[in-house]
């Protein structure tokens, strides 16, 4: 049985992204492949490893 999604906390800041077809069938693959609880947390960790793999962010931020 999967675990009730957890509510997102308040402190960050809501973006609205809209995506075609072409990105978002791949995006639900990824969830579940990853056995990610939602498509936000998946965009957040796609988002996350780029920055790091392009300098932006430092890996443990």
């Amino acid at each position: 049985m999967k675990t009730p999604r957890k509510r997102p906390s308040a402190t960050g800041l809501p973006i609205m992204v809209r995506l075609q077809p072409e990105l978002m069938v791949p995006l639900e693959d990824a969830a579940r492949d990853l056995k990610e609880e939602s498509r936000p947390e998946v965009i957040r960790r796609i988002l996350r490893d780029w920055l790091i793999s392009h300098g932006y962010l430092k890996a443990g931020e």
